[in-house]
Parts: C-alpha cells; structure tokens; sequence
C-alpha cells in the first residue's frame, strides 16, 4: 500500500526500478556502488545526470538542473499537462490501445488520491486522441466510480478491448467494478456496467482474452475473480482468502502471478478452474519466494526469452527493516527496487538478477536522505512499477522510480540486465512546495508504441510524457 503527501493532501503512491550514468555527488560525499545494472553510457543529444546514479540533489535544484531535468539516449516527443495544476495530475496506470477503426489512444488515471485531483477539475482517467504523439488531445474523460478513484487498477485487455478498474484507494473501496467497451471507439469508450462485483479494491489483473477481471487488495484477504465475458453482467465467481498487490495473469489465463502480502514476496496460483469456468472453481498454490532486501512487492510481469519463461517483479518503498512491510521509511536503509525471476521450474522460482540503481544502495542511503523529496514517507528514490513492450522476447524494460524519473533497461540477456537510458522530466513549479517539494513523482506503469521506440508515463506532479528511445539502445 501507498500514501504521499501532495499539495497538502495525503496522496498515494508507490515505487519502481533503476539506474543509470553516475558519478559522486559534489554536493554531499559518498560511497558509490554501482550495481548489477550498470550505468548507462548517454550518447548525443543526452542531458546526463551529474552525479549518483538516479539522484537529483539538492545542488541540482538550486543550480537550475532539476528544472531542466535529465535524459539519456532519450527526448520528448510530446506531453499532456494540466494548466496551473494545485493537486495531482497523474497516477498509476498508463494503456495503450488501437482500436478497429485504427484510432490510437492513451488512457491514464489522474487520482493519486481521490479527491485531490479535484482540485484540477481533472477527476478520473483521461482519454488521450494520440494521432499526433508530439500533440496528445484530450478526447473525452471517465468519470464513472471506479474510473474516478481506480487507485492502481485500471487495466486494459488488448485482445478483447475491453478497459475495466476497480473503485479503490491505499487501503480499500467497497469494489465497484467499471466495465469499458474500447475495442470499436477507443476515443470513446462505450460503459457496460459499473456495480459493486468487486468487495475491496486497490489493484488488479485481467485475464488477456479479457474475460475474467480480478479485484485485489494488499490489505484484505479479498481476491475476486469476475466474469467479465458479457461485459454488461459482471458477476463475481470466486474470492479466495489471498492479501495480493499487484497480479498479472498468464496468456493462458491459467496462472496468477501475485505481488503478495504476508511475507511471501512473489506467489504463483493456478487459476485454472477459473478460467474454464468449473463449477465452485478451486485455486491451488504452486510456490511462492521472497528476497533478503523485500520491501513492499507491487507487480509481477511473465514473459519469455529465448522460450525461457521469467517474471520481471518490482517492489515499492523502503524499509529499515528488511522483510517487515509494516516499516515503511523512504529514506530507510533497504530498497526492494527490482529483480528478474526465473521459472522454469514454476515450483522452485529462482531469483537471477537485481534491477537496482546507485541511490538504492544500502551505503548510499545517508547520503541523499535530505535531498528535496526523500524523505517523503511514499515515495522517495525508491520503485514503483515496471513494465515490458511486448511478453514474448522483450528487449527493454521499463520502470518509474519515483524521484529517479523513468529507467529504461536492456533485458536481452535476463540474467545481466543493464540500464541503457532515462528521463527524468524537468521539475515543474508547485503552488504548494510542502510537505513534498516540488520533484518528479513518477509512479505509474508505462506503456509502449514499440514501432516508433516510444515510452509513455505520467508524472504524479506533472502529467503525460511521450519519449522516444534514441541513439540505438533499444
């Protein structure tokens, strides 16, 4: 679970991935260690960091650098900001869509935490006309109750276009499911139903042929699983005593791969019976691992390389504690960030590599504690979420750090993983500086437009970004 501080109103939020190219900071010393996915090597055109991989220090800001921001083998291709914004404009999720008739759109969730949106006239997700990606349009915005505070759980089901979230917030909702034709008229995505299908909301995962959505909540043990196959009748027809985060379902429908709570890290279920629709469906758990440096598990992604399969799993916050989710310290000493896990054997998940960056580091910690932003308890150089372009043979992937911005990673090579760029935007003067200073505060779930090396993300301060990966790194 999450919560941040913005504009004065309690906002939440989460973490993501790393890093990137570094060097020690001038503005406090420090023990630098570089970790196991290296530093990026920014070629022309690229504004680099100016120290510590992933930092923006207080000597950033003050010299005007944080305001122009930081890139590496990337650019800014186009953006959606909200004028004169006083409280959030940017979430959790972004999706992507082409619809039959080949109209491309971007949907986003504007509510860290409902309702300080409202104070932008900016409540609910944001459908973005993106024929132009260097001038996203506004095309129309949804305002039904899960669409209004979906939290982290708006999800889209690219082979049913079917869009679907669940009311929620950092603890939970009472679980009004909101159902969304898209696949006909991205741009204006027709509603299905909206009722109460769901019990308690924060997350989510959608089964690719979009015909089961499940309901998750890290706080409650309350797993749902919904029928979604006739988008207008929603019925929910299984809940399972699970405290999951973030889920995804495999391609099959046939496993869920569960950022859990109750210190079991990553669990892997067989959803099986619940994707062939048996009478009174039972759920069987396969295995579950954890990690010495567990922070708070957000989201575990399958894919494949090389017909290898793996999971691209990232944690939030940070900890003093590691293992004890309940110590959540933004500036602690353990950052759970990311890490790559193999499961070809799916009863005995193995851990291969680390997506860490430099500020993540156990030794640096002191060190960046009071740069503007790290002490904020939601947020701070910590991860939020991850994604990858495509689940069969992904080159990049993707990852909102919070303060860090956007890190983008070559994953070619599952077991070396390296960080090959980054954005992170120019920070945007803020009406209100405190108790959370003007910073990035990228948290959501990127989404991609692979044919033309395109990222997209929102920034929880700042809006919708569409970067482009240059200089051949991807």
């Amino acid at each position: 679970m999450k919560f941040l501080q913005v504009s004065g109103v309690l906002a939440s939020l989460t973490l993501v991935l790393t890093g990137c190219n570094s060097e020690s900071s001038s503005s406090s010393p420090a023990v630098v260690s570089a970790p196991q996915s290296g530093l990026a090597s920014c070629g022309p055109g690229s504004r680099p960091e100016s120290g510590m991989q992933g930092r923006v220090s207080q000597a950033d800001h003050d010299t005007g650098r944080a305001a122009a921001g930081f890139t590496c083998n990337t650019e800014l291709v186009g953006q959606y900001i909200v004028p004169d914004a006083i409280g959030t404009v940017g979430g959790f999720k972004v999706e992507r869509y082409i619809d039959s008739a080949g109209n491309e759109c971007a949907f986003y969730d504007s509510t860290l935490l409902f309702p300080s949106n409202v104070l932008d006239l900016n409540a609910g997700v944001n459908v973005l006309d993106m024929s132009d990606p260097s001038n996203p349009t506004l095309a129309t915005r949804l305002v039904t109750p899960a669409m209004d505070s979906p939290h982290e759980s708006m999800v889209v089901a690219q082979d049913a276009g079917i869009l679907a979230a669940v009311l929620g917030n950092p603890a939970f909702y009472p679980g009004i499911v909101d159902v969304y034709d898209i696949s006909d008229n991205c741009l204006e995505p027709a509603l299905q139903a909206s009722a109460p299908v769901g019990f308690l909301g924060h997350e989510s995962g959608i089964s690719p042929d979009g015909k089961t959505f499940y309901s998750a909540s890290p706080g409650t043990p309350t797993l749902t699983a919904v029928d979604i196959s006739i988008p207008f009748l929603p019925l929910p027809i299984w809940t399972g005593n699970y405290t999951s985060h973030g889920l995804s379902i495999s391609d099959d429908g046939n496993r869920a791969y569960l950022s859990s709570g109750n210190g079991k890290g990553v669990l892997i279920l067989d959803v099986s019976e619940i994707q062939s629709r048996q009478p009174n469906p039972q759920v069987r758990e396969i295995a579950s691992i954890t990690w010495p440096n567990q922070s708070i598990p957000q989201n575990a992604i399958p894919f494949t390389r090389n017909g290898k399969p793996y999971l691209l799993e990232i944690d939030e916050y940070s900890t003093d504690n590691p293992g004890e989710d309940s110590s959540v310290a933004s500036h602690g000493e353990f950052v759970g960030a990311g890490r790559i896990i193999d499961i070809s054997d799916e009863t005995n998940p193995r851990i291969v590599s680390d997506l860490r960056l430099e500020v993540h580091e156990p030794e640096n910690r002191e060190a960046i504690k009071d740069d503007p932003g790290a002490a904020n308890i939601t947020g701070g150089y910590a991860g939020h979420y991850c994604d990858i372009p495509t689940r069969v043979d992904p080159d990049i992937a993707a990852c909102s750090m919070i303060l860090s911005g956007l890190r983008i990673f070559d994953i070619r090579d599952p077991e070396n993983p390296r960080e090959v760029a980054y954005f992170n935007a120019p920070v945007q003067p803020r009406i209100i500086t405190q108790p959370a200073p003007a910073s990035n505060w990228a948290m959501s779930k990127p989404a991609f437009a692979p044919e033309r090396k395109e990222i997209w993300y929102t920034d929880g301060y700042s809006g919708f970004y569409v970067v482009r990966v240059t200089n051949d790194v991807w």
